[in-house]
């Protein structure tokens, strides 16, 4: 392919050089005449292992030329990657200027291109900004987005450090499209990078590299906590977390990757207590630990806040217990927002076989008629009789049972559902996901 590279900062350095050692023809553009010349001497712009003996090879090869000429780079190319910085303002708002920039320049050149030409935004950006590109790009070549061009998102994942070696063994590779036309080009650009690849819809893709970056950052953090709290405890933090790190099935997996409702059940809330007690008697700091269960009780009251939002009175449960297939209501959230709605008047219907069954004779049955009886009171015998009763569902555990009742629920009956019960529903008229 014949592509040209905006922006010869380390991104976009790096992605020239690695493109045209893949096999593509790389134009180079910069406002920096010192990059420029820099480039088309064979040497790199920036200190990356193993990128000046790339771009040296690329440019014997004829394969990578930089050029401050936009307009011949876009009429020599059909795909463009912008790699210009995202830097914060003040407020800490995200500067898009540089972005806008380049499209409006894109958007004049390609007036006149009569083939389809994709724009690939691979800086950091916020959700809506590749919208807001087409739209932009539209208006200033006058040119129909998805028959003539389309700007897609193409968040990069490279390490300062070990960019080449990133850039060849990525975690996947993400876009984020809605032209057939581009996202066939993007797989024709990746052909070589053995890595799944996943097109998404452009803010998926744009809210992703965001995602990553502020896990990481939870982290360290994390780490860091952790190894302030051993040390003062005379325990060494980095044997405690590499145990903590080899435990692939829970500790470094999807498990509890999923958004939803709050976390709760007999060992988090406690143990999240017990350690953040534990660092104040030491006179540690903590504020991320200190942080979860006051974010677990806002995710609660956003469970709220949605039911409330419907303006109905009649509210039914389907499953309360601490997860699907357990009648543990230890610390349960939605026995919390169950009673909360109680306090505030609402009338109330529950079902959950589980509970149902444990208040007759399962373990818990001192629990449920001693601790919580104005909620077992409450127990439907099917979800049959909740959903004939209320005029809000509420989907509080995803037990089996459920997942087959979205299709047969009223469409006058509004649903809060907290654990999404359909992995592919969103969002809709009379059907509400916490988190999706």
């Amino acid at each position: 392919m014949k592509i040209s590279v905006f922006g010869l900062g380390y991104v976009g350095a790096v992605s020239c050089a690695c493109f045209a050692k893949i096999g593509h023809t790389v134009i180079g553009v910069d406002v920096n005449n010192s990059k420029i010349d820099l480039i088309n001497s064979g040497k790199s712009p920036i200190v990356e292992k193993d990128l000046d003996e790339y771009i040296k090879e690329a440019v014997e090869q004829k394969k990578l030329t930089a050029t401050l000429d936009l307009s011949f780079a876009i009429k020599q190319t059909e795909l463009s990657l912008v790699c210009v910085g995202t830097p914060s303002q003040i407020t800490g708002a995200i500067d898009l200027s540089f972005i806008y920039r380049i499209c409006q320049e894109i958007g004049q050149e390609i007036k006149n291109k009569s083939t389809f030409h994709t724009i690939v935004i691979r800086s950091t950006i916020i959700p809506g900004t590749i919208k807001d590109c087409n739209k932009l790009i539209e208006e200033i070549s006058g040119k129909k987005e998805g028959k003539d061009f389309c700007v897609v998102s193409n968040p990069e994942f490279l390490r300062e450090g070990s960019a080449i070696n990133d850039f060849w063994n990525p975690p996947y590779t993400i876009v984020g499209s809605a032209s057939d036309k581009a996202t066939e080009a993007m797989k024709q650009l990746y052909s070589e990078i053995k890595a799944p690849f996943y097109t998404l819809k452009p803010e998926e893709s744009e809210m992703i590299k965001y995602a990553n970056n502020n896990f990481h950052a939870v982290k360290v953090t994390f780490a860091n906590e952790i190894g302030n709290i051993c040390k003062e405890l005379g325990v060494d933090g980095h044997v405690v977390m590499d145990i903590v790190s080899k435990d692939k099935k829970l500790n470094l997996s999807a498990y509890y990757m999923k958004p939803g409702f709050a976390f709760g059940g007999s060992c988090l809330p406690k143990d999240v207590r017990g350690l953040t007690y534990r660092s104040k008697q030491l006179d540690l700091n903590t504020p991320l630990l200190n942080s979860l269960n006051n974010s677990n009780e806002e995710q609660i009251q956003r469970g709220l806040n949605m039911i409330l939002k419907t303006g109905r009175k009649k509210i039914g449960f389907l499953g309360f217990s601490f997860k699907a297939d357990t009648d543990d209501l230890r610390e349960s959230p939605i026995v919390i927002l169950i009673e909360t709605l109680i306090g505030k008047g609402f009338e109330l219907y529950l079902y959950d076989k589980n509970v149902l069954l444990s208040k007759l004779t399962g373990k818990n049955r001192d629990y449920i008629t001693g601790h919580i009886p104005h909620i077992s009171a409450l127990l439907k015998n099917n979800e049959n009789e909740v959903i004939d009763a209320a005029e809000v569902i509420v989907f509080g555990n995803n037990s089996d049972e459920f997942k087959e009742l979205l299709s047969v629920i009223p469409s006058n009956k509004a649903i809060v559902d907290l654990v999404r019960v359909d992995s592919k529903k969103t969002s809709g008229v009379n059907y509400e996901g916490i988190c999706w």
